[in-house]
């Protein structure tokens, strides 16, 4: 887009918002579509493109009712290409714009990677400042459809492995719709990874939400440190609550709710106290965020652990169609609590769980 264009689409969304979107939240999915809402009717330069975003209102139906309000100058149904998408969204926010791409998996952004890992990751740097891409990419990840193996990875530690790339993985209601209202105002390329079983998650939208870049911990406890994020964590709260039922164990769980930002002071800060951790995550057991994370803590809190950490993750293998096979190729609570007890046995002699 030139310059004039930007303007032309500022001014004709300018003359189309109205009345505000009111959108009820009830879920996941409802929180997304208000933060967007919101976000559109406080910022004319706020603009979604992507596939079927406009009239069939998206894939999982997160932008249903935007095009309707805001107009086509605003939502944009665009065609069948992931590095147009990300290219044209990268012109954009060069150019004044803050718009919001979607791509339908986060399985195709490897069509797009170019443009994301070498255009809008670098732009800020090469241009010594002068010019960032205030974009927000919205991804959506993970398992639990029988989507497939080129429909269900879980791909975020591509994308925290590029600097100059933020990356947020909301696992709660509030956080769908706080984190995403964050990143609408970032001046830094957001990608914004939501999980496909997380949409019809149930949750109440809370008063105020914690800062992006600080972790929440879910759950106070004593005995042990349980780390997870996205969908993982609420098995990972299941999975404490039948550790407390069971082995009167106390897990402390804490959500890293973005990846970069990453709060390593409150993981360290929690291993220090327990002295145990365990570390979970849908993405695969090797190069994964969670390796990372146990790498971290090994440094970090290394003078207070009591046994290695453990990591809890999904199969090193492409994901199955089958349900029965795709559930077991990510972790189950099962998983989390036996890699918790053996964190806390004192006959721990390894620093790998799978």
């Amino acid at each position: 887009m030139t310059a004039s264009t930007t303007t032309s689409v500022t001014t004709s969304a300018q003359s189309i918002m109205t009345q505000p979107l009111e959108v009820n939240v009830t879920d996941y999915r409802s929180a997304l579509r208000k933060a967007l809402a919101e976000g559109m009717t406080e910022d004319a330069r706020v603009v979604i493109l992507g596939e079927e975003v406009g009239r069939y209102g998206g894939a999982y139906a997160v932008t249903k009712g935007l095009y309707e309000h805001f107009g086509a100058s605003r939502v944009l149904d665009t065609p069948i290409s992931e590095a147009a998408i990300v290219g044209t969204a990268i012109g954009a926010a060069m150019t004044g714009l803050r718009p919001v791409a979607e791509l339908m998996y986060v399985d195709f952004a490897g069509l797009a990677m170019d443009q994301i890992a070498n255009q809008a990751a670098k732009i800020r740097y090469m241009f010594g400042g002068q010019v960032g891409v205030p974009m927000v990419l919205r991804m959506q990840g993970g398992t639990g459809r029988s989507a497939g193996a080129q429909h269900s990875q879980s791909l975020e530690a591509w994308l925290m492995h590029v600097p100059g790339l933020r990356v947020y993985m909301p696992a709660t209601v509030s956080d769908a719709y706080y984190l995403l209202k964050a990143a609408l105002q970032s001046d830094d390329p957001v990608m914004f990874l939501e999980h496909k079983s997380l949409y019809t998650h149930k949750g109440e939208l809370e008063d105020d939400a914690l800062p992006v870049g600080k972790a929440a911990v879910r759950k106070s406890g004593t005995d042990i440190t349980l780390i997870s994020y996205s969908r993982m964590l609420h098995r990972t709260l299941e999975a404490a609550k039948l550790l407390a039922q069971e082995d009167d164990v106390n897990a402390e769980v804490i959500d890293l709710r973005t990846l970069n930002p990453l709060d390593s002071d409150t993981l360290a800060e929690s291993v220090s106290r327990t002295g145990r951790a365990v570390v979970i995550s849908e993405d695969t057991f090797t190069g994964s965020v969670a390796a990372e994370l146990v790498a971290r803590l090994q440094v970090d809190a290394f003078d207070f652990l009591e046994a290695p950490i453990l990591r809890v993750c999904g199969e090193d293998i492409p994901i199955p169609v089958s349900p029965e096979l795709e559930a077991a190729a990510v972790p189950d609570v099962m998983r989390i609590v036996q890699a918790a007890r053996l964190a806390l046995s004192s006959r721990q002699t390894t620093g790998a769980s799978r």
